[in-house]
């Protein structure tokens, strides 16, 4: 089931989420509707703040980066197949240098920013089983994982920004929170 996205300014999108349970009702449902919600917006990732749910669980798909002439064979096969669930994760660690990268976000349609974030990370976390698993992510694949994990701390891309880049795209911040934008997907507005 395709579920409304929440749009900048929703106070669930400010808050540092609850660690959740794998033996929930019902949560291999919600995931279900988090993937289908995800690609119906065209995303490459989904935190569950983002439809409303304030807990520690997010998707990423990194399948549309594949394409990325830029990036080596083996990163871009890598990004072909890495999909995965985090279900209470958390990232332990964060090295290299911080490098800038255009982002978006599915809850701030129409905005993209160029975001300093570090280059790898370790993070540990539950798979859908419950099993604990720790594992290191770099590139392109750590970065959409910072941002999604950025979430379910009640943080997003645009907090990042310097306060002059927040000024100037403020307006269209306050357009998107109360649904003055065209967008193509599901969304939930401030109104």
């Amino acid at each position: 089931m395709i579920l409304p996205i929440l749009s900048y300014g929703n106070s669930v999108l400010k808050k540092k989420a609850l660690p959740i349970s794998v033996k929930t009702k019902n949560l291999k449902c919600l995931i279900n509707d988090m993937w289908d919600t995800m690609y119906e917006a065209q995303g490459v990732g989904l935190a569950a703040p983002q439809i409303g749910q304030s807990i520690r669980l997010f998707i990423v798909d990194t399948y549309p980066f594949s394409d990325n002439e830029g990036l080596s064979i083996n990163e871009r096969k890598f990004l072909r197949s890495f999909k995965m669930v985090f279900i209470n994760p958390e990232i332990i660690e964060e090295n290299g240098k911080e490098c800038l990268f255009n982002e978006g976000c599915l809850s701030i349609p129409g905005i993209r920013e160029d975001v300093k974030r570090k280059e790898s990370i370790i993070i540990k976390f539950q798979d859908l089983n419950g099993k604990f698993k720790k594992k290191s992510f770099s590139g392109i694949a750590a970065r959409v994982i910072q941002h999604e994990y950025d979430h379910i701390e009640g943080i997003l891309f645009t907090d990042k920004l310097s306060s002059l880049k927040r000024k100037i795209i403020k307006r269209k911040l306050d357009e998107i929170s109360i649904g003055k934008i065209e967008v193509d997907y599901n969304m939930k507005f401030i109104k």
